[in-house]
């Protein structure tokens, strides 16, 4: 029955071949990006100072030898996406196209949360590599307040615009649980904000990030594309698309870094994609690792203002594997391994409403 379907072979083609078109894009510019990366010096400064205001020696230890990696690769991967939805416009006015990527129940607040979260950690990446500000870059109270004010634009246009007000609930025969546009207001902000420092949190390793965020925008592409959102669904494999390319170089060792204006972008359009899925509920699954790397954050801080001791050896969780022994790519190989199994259970639970 499937084969003979010719509109979803139609919208199956769209969407792999979007994401084609990002990765070779982006495959094909990341040379000349590297080199303008290492031209203008935009080289990753080793932080010296944890969230906490204390000195991060323990990170320089183990993180000294990457000073200089050029860094800010993260506008290669929003800047792709970027480029593909306006040839999809183009190709859209040309009759080419049933759908361009850019559709204002779909992909308006996505991308505008790609953008504006980019544009943030660019800031911040920028600031970074001069060496400027205390902290090297925008401080942990400046982030979150303008994280605070691109997720509250994106909530009011979600339950204003959007009519949303309801929390999915993956459960056979219970849709969804009425939260009300003040309670789905708040609920927004706070996923918004903690996924992007989710993300934040586990771009430490070569390709850790990397892996994870291809495994979610892809499994938010399923769940997309089978609630009827193929616009979105091809902009999830648009992002996956962009980053795949990115990852190849990204592997340790590691070409370069996506840096804030990468993992903030995608972390934050991540969130927004759950929202705009109704898998609210799904997202910690299926990013079970950046849950677990935000918590190893708050844990640590916790124990340490409170109990004046340290749970982990060095936090986010990636690194106090690499304090004990393990090796950098057995870390993320391993985070993969369950990353992946977490994305798989997700996804399958995030199909329960559409199938029973």
């Amino acid at each position: 029955m499937f084969p003979d379907n010719p509109t979803i072979i139609a919208d199956l083609f769209l969407i792999l071949s979007s994401g084609v078109l990002a990765f070779v894009i982006a495959l094909a510019l990341t040379p000349w990006f590297t080199n303008q990366l290492i031209k203008f010096k935009i080289g990753k400064q080793i932080r010296e100072n944890a969230i906490s205001g204390e000195k991060a020696s323990l990170f320089a230890e183990l993180h000294a030898k990457k000073s200089g990696t050029p860094t800010m690769g993260g506008l290669l991967i929003w800047g792709t996406v970027i480029l593909v939805v306006v040839i999809s416009i183009i190709m859209q006015k040309l009759g080419y196209f049933k759908h361009s990527l850019f559709n204002r129940n779909e992909t308006w607040i996505p991308l505008f949360t790609l953008v504006t979260c980019g544009l943030l950690g660019a800031v911040d990446d920028y600031l970074n590599v001069k060496g400027i500000g205390k902290t090297k870059g925008l401080s942990a109270k400046l982030k979150l307040l303008w994280l605070t004010i691109f997720s509250a634009v994106g909530a009011w246009w979600f339950t204003a615009k959007l009519g949303f007000d309801s929390i999915s609930i993956p459960i056979p025969g219970i849709e969804s649980i009425y939260v009300g546009p003040i309670g789905y207001f708040l609920i927004f902000i706070f996923i918004i904000i903690a996924t992007a420092n989710a993300v934040n949190f586990t771009d430490g390793l070569d390709g850790l990030a990397s892996g994870l965020l291809i495994m979610a925008f892809g499994a938010f592409g399923i769940i997309a594309f089978t609630k009827g959102l193929l616009v979105l669904a091809t902009l999830c494999a648009v992002i996956a698309g962009a980053q795949t390319a990115f990852l190849w170089f990204n592997v340790p060792p590691a070409k370069f870094y996506m840096g804030d204006t990468g993992s903030m972008a995608l972390g934050a359009t991540l969130g927004v994609i759950a929202m705009l899925t109704q898998q609210t509920l799904i997202l910690p699954i299926i990013g079970f690792i950046f849950v677990i790397e935000a918590l190893s954050v708050i844990i640590q801080l916790t124990s340490k203002k409170f109990f004046k001791r340290k749970v982990f050896k060095i936090a986010p969780i990636h690194h106090h594997f690499e304090k004990i022994g393990w090796a950098e790519f057995t870390v993320v190989m391993r985070f993969w391994i369950v990353g992946g199994i977490m994305t798989a259970l997700g996804t399958v639970l995030g199909l329960i409403n559409v199938y029973f």
